[in-house]
């Protein structure tokens, strides 16, 4: 298994963990399904969404419900709170315009569980500082000029997003080469980090 498929599969550990049993779950960019293939042992009723043609027919062939949707255009097919969970595993800096889809997943979700790679990790910070050069790691394996991600984040730029717009932060896991660690100096240590959110219509209820 290569470091970036441990990583996936802790992320979906992870995740699995979190999602009640008989939950719905709203999957954004779910790739080909694995998540949603997971949660089917806990009676989950889920959907995903995905904008890649062999994406959406590796979710058909393995029985998972799912669209052909491009989360650039937001959520507005999806009724507010409809959902106990909406998850974005490793996509918001892929996301033209994150914030308005982090506003669209907690109108839409009771919690809101999104994961991203820290480019706060103090091993991105030294390599940039010492070679002068965008870093490719097994994290990152870009290079410059062919990498997905267009809004790079740090733990700490993500926290005072949360802050900032009184977004409720329920729980943060914090990562290092495909390990859960603590949370000491994390915005240094952790390699990708997973928070989990209270969506609004949870919020109204208290």
């Amino acid at each position: 298994m290569s470091p970036s498929e441990r990583r996936q599969h802790l992320d979906y550990d992870l995740i699995v963990d979190l999602v009640e049993s008989g939950s719905s779950v709203l999957d954004l960019g779910c790739g080909d399904g694995e998540l949603l293939h997971r949660l089917r042992a806990k009676a989950v009723h889920g959907l995903g969404v995905d904008i890649e043609e062999a994406m959406i027919v590796r979710c058909l062939a393995r029985g998972i419900t799912v669209f052909q949707g491009n989360l650039n255009e937001g959520l507005r097919d999806h009724a507010s709170g409809s959902y106990d969970f909406v998850v974005l595993n490793q996509t918001l800096q892929v996301i033209e315009r994150p914030v308005d889809l982090l506003a669209e997943m907690l109108r839409v979700g009771r919690q809101v569980i999104v994961s991203f790679p820290n480019f706060g990790y103090l091993g991105i910070r030294l390599a940039l500082l010492l070679r002068g050069r965008m870093p490719v790691s097994r994290e990152l394996p870009f290079q410059w000029h062919d990498t997905p991600n267009i809004h790079m984040c740090t733990r700490r730029d993500f926290l005072d997003y949360c802050r900032a717009n009184r977004v409720q932060v329920t729980s943060i896991i914090d990562i290092k080469n495909g390990r859960r660690i603590r949370s000491t100096a994390a915005n240094l240590r952790s390699t990708q980090v997973i928070f989990i959110l209270r969506g609004d219509a949870s919020t109204s209820r208290r």
